[in-house]
């Protein structure tokens, strides 16, 4: 068993050219980077660089995941939760299309990350040698950028690039393939990090024009409401949105990526939208007269259908990436930037305000979802669990400081509805692509980036299965992750739709489960099971001060649904809250 040992200082930029083969090149240039932390999975086509890797333990860590796609999501969470690049890194074939699914939830959730995979020999590209696939062929839908090196002496170059791309602008993924003769060719080696790339811009100048257009539609607007994403977070504009929304007096909704960018028992804080977000931000999307989209790309789980969302009001979008406006909704005024910079153009244009009668609406919207929904799924009344109340549990035994990590289906949708922040990068899922398996490896990444913050996942008895073997990461590092798998025996939003719209046919999402406590036992990690509610309060409490890893199985009601739902491609107007 070993103990968890993250390096933190900083490397020191080599200025000379030294001599050293590709392999080595690469540690280096990941130094220079201030990469202290990667995941991944050895192979034939990047042994070069693990032979490297194992003469400079004492400057970087590296992380064997059980699975390469585990890789890909545990950097993932170091990203989301660090603000940094996460690094993965496989081999060849299997190895590198192993990735792929990372790779793309990384892309379409603007997650950082540089994936490095190794390749067989550059006389061998395309002639079906042994493990050789074209990963940049595959992977070109699903990155930022990749490239494929064949000589030592691109590596530097490519890597500071990757980087630089990585992080820049609007995030995502980079895939840097390198064949093995690189790895092992000898070259004067020197690195200067990337500043700029040619045709890529990536941050936008802001149009003063458009702020003053957007500030005039605030300052008269009877109805204004916010709307905001991941892109407060990425572009660390928590501050000025919370100012902006005090100032003008704005009741203001996320989507899942934005959730604790603004702390939840803000009094403007009215919810989430989405399928299953809350009733009044989803209802009055459709009443508001201007609608202030800030870094979200009006996702079709938060639209609904487009042919009837918010066409009484005028929007405006506040958005980093040129290609999501006028996508999926027509902006009247568009705001080109980061949201940082953008917001603190607009506050001084800004009247003080306060729109009581209209926040006033979703109060009263609220306190019917309450008394509809939300006081049967966290104060239930029947003798069976609900998630609700388990995680209505885990915010009180963690006094709602705790990093929460969802995998994809119900539990992901009542972590998101329920879960309470007061600190920003504090929510972590698969958004965009709904990756199951995603939780498990993302809390261990997120957990190794923020030792000193409580790390939860909150998983389904499905999604887990498909990662579970990662646990072997958390015994062998003593990764103090905390685990709770709600188990309703079914693959629960699938059956949630099969009861709703294709009546009662529950096609193949009965899940017939091992014992997950002995499972974890076998991995030496505390396991306790709850199946009643007289046991779940005093046992979320010993979970949450345990000092170690800890597994928690909780037996939920198999038949519970997540509601309000708004059901696919109907509009924000036709929400459900039965």
């Amino acid at each position: 068993m070993e103990t968890l040992k993250i390096k933190t200082e900083a490397p020191k930029k080599k200025q000379s050219k030294i001599r050293i083969s590709g392999a080595e090149a690469i540690i280096h240039c990941l130094l220079a980077e201030g990469v202290d932390l990667l995941y991944g999975y050895p192979g034939g086509a990047i042994m070069p660089v693990y032979d490297e890797l194992y003469k400079f333990q004492d400057k970087l860590t590296h992380i064997l995941t059980r699975h390469e796609q585990g890789a890909t999501h545990a950097a993932q969470g170091y990203a989301r939760v660090t603000g940094k690049v996460g690094v993965a890194m496989a081999t060849s074939g299997p190895g590198a299309t192993n990735l792929v699914t990372g790779l793309a939830d990384a892309q379409i959730d603007s997650t950082p990350l540089v994936c490095i995979t190794g390749q067989v020999p550059r006389h061998l590209l395309g002639s079906d040698a042994f493990q050789e696939t074209d990963i940049i062929g595959i992977s070109t839908p699903v990155t930022k950028w990749n490239v494929q090196i064949t000589k030592a002496s691109e590596i530097p170059e490519a890597i500071a690039k990757a980087f630089y791309i990585a992080r820049s602008g609007r995030p995502g993924p980079v895939l840097v393939d390198i064949t093995k003769n690189a790895q092992f060719d000898e070259f004067d080696f020197s690195y200067e990090k990337c500043t700029g790339v040619r045709s890529y811009n990536p941050y936008p100048k802001p149009d003063i024009g458009a702020i003053e257009a957007a500030a005039d539609l605030i300052n008269h607007a009877k109805k204004p409401y916010i709307v905001w994403g991941q892109g407060v977070i990425l572009g660390q504009a928590e501050e000025q949105l919370k100012a902006l929304v005090e100032k003008a007096g704005i009741p203001a909704a996320w989507t899942i990526m934005g959730a604790s960018a603004l702390a939840t028992s803000h009094p403007l804080n009215v919810g989430m939208v989405g399928m299953h977000g809350n009733y009044g931000p989803n209802l009055l999307t459709n009443e508001c007269d201007l609608l202030i989209a800030i870094g979200m790309r009006f996702d079709d789980r938060v639209t609904g259908s487009l042919d009837t969302y918010a066409k009484q009001a005028k929007v405006i979008h506040f958005e980093i990436d040129p290609a999501e406006i006028h996508k999926n909704v027509h902006a009247d005024v568009a705001v080109l930037g980061n949201s940082k910079d953008t917001l603190d153009l607009l506050l001084p244009l800004i009247n003080e305000n306060q729109h009581k009668a209209w926040h006033q609406v979703f109060q009263e919207k609220y306190q019917i979802e309450f008394d509809t929904v939300i006081k049967n799924d966290i104060h239930p009344t029947k003798d069976g669990l609900t998630m609700g109340e388990v995680i209505e549990e885990i915010n009180l035994a963690s006094e709602n400081k705790a990093v929460i990590v969802s995998d994809v289906g119900q539990h992901q949708m009542i972590a998101c509805r329920y879960a309470k922040f007061n600190q920003s990068k504090s929510n972590i899922t698969s958004g965009g692509l709904g990756t199951m398996g995603f939780a498990l490896p993302a809390a261990i990444g997120a957990k190794m980036g923020a030792m000193d913050r409580e790390v939860v996942a909150i998983i389904g008895d499905g999604g887990y299965q498909m990662t579970i073997q990662e646990l072997g990461i958390i015994f062998q590092h003593q990764v103090p992750v905390k685990i709770v798998v709600l188990n309703n025996d079914h693959l629960g939003m699938v059956r949630q739709w099969q009861e709703l719209f294709f009546e009662k046919r529950y096609a193949s999402t009965v899940m017939v489960n091992p014992d997950f406590v002995k499972i974890a036992e076998g991995y030496h990690i505390q396991a306790k099971r709850v199946s009643e509610r007289k046991d779940l309060k005093a046992t979320i409490q010993e979970m949450m001060a345990s000092d170690k890893p800890y597994f928690l199985e909780v037996k939920v009601e198999k038949e519970d649904n997540v509601f309000p739902m708004i059901p696919s491609g109907a509009s924000v107007s036709d929400i459900r809250l039965k």
